[in-house]
C-alpha cells in the first residue's frame, strides 16, 4: 500500500509546471496528503550578468521576485486545497534546493514537470528534473503537457457517474 503524507510540487510556473501541480493536487486530496509548493528562484549571483544586470539593488529585485512567486502559488491553490499546502519561495540553485527541500521536509513523492532541452544545452546541462530524478531521496513523478489523460476534469467526473 502506497502511503502518501507529503508531496512535494517545485514549479517554475510553466506550461509543465502548472499540470505538475494539477497532479500534484488531486494526489494530496485523494491521499489526504500536504502539498508543499516550492518556487525555486536561481540565485542571479551566479550568473554572469548579475552584476550589469540591475540599477536598483539587486537584493530588492529579488526580494520582490520571491513575494510575486509566493502570490502566485497562493493564488494557484483551490479554495478546498488551502487547508493542507504549504507555499515556498528561495533563492538558490533549483535542483539542489528542490532535493535539500525534499528530504528536510520528509517528501514521499515529487511530483514535477519536465522540459525537454535538446542538443548542447542538454548535453552540457542536463535538465533540472532529470538531476532531481537521479538524486531524490523518494519517488518522483514526471509530468509533461500534452500528458496522458490521468486527471479527469470534474464535467467529465460529473457526467460519468451520471
Amino acid at each position: 500500500m502506497i502511503n502518501l503524507t507529503t508531496i512535494l510540487v517545485p514549479t517554475d510556473f510553466s506550461e509543465c509546471s502548472d499540470e505538475a501541480v494539477r497532479y500534484g493536487l488531486e494526489l494530496g486530496r485523494r491521499f489526504d496528503a500536504r502539498v508543499h509548493l516550492l518556487h525555486v528562484i536561481q540565485d542571479p549571483l551566479t550568473q554572469p550578468w548579475a552584476a550589469e544586470g540591475f540599477s536598483v539593488p539587486l537584493f530588492e529585485v529579488v526580494d520582490e521576485w520571491q513575494k510575486q512567486a509566493e502570490q502566485r502559488l497562493r493564488a494557484s491553490i483551490p479554495e478546498e486545497d488551502k487547508g493542507r499546502v504549504t507555499v515556498s519561495s528561495v533563492v538558490a540553485t533549483p535542483y539542489a534546493e528542490i532535493l535539500d527541500y525534499a528530504a528536510a521536509n520528509k517528501v514521499d513523492l515529487i511530483v514535477m514537470g519536465t522540459h525537454g532541452r535538446g542538443g548542447v544545452t542538454h548535453m552540457l546541462l542536463g535538465s533540472i528534473a532529470e538531476r532531481v530524478v537521479r538524486r531524490a531521496p523518494c519517488p518522483v513523478l514526471t509530468v509533461r503537457k500534452p500528458q496522458h489523460g490521468f486527471l479527469e476534469s470534474e464535467a467529465l467526473v460529473a457526467t460519468a457517474k451520471a
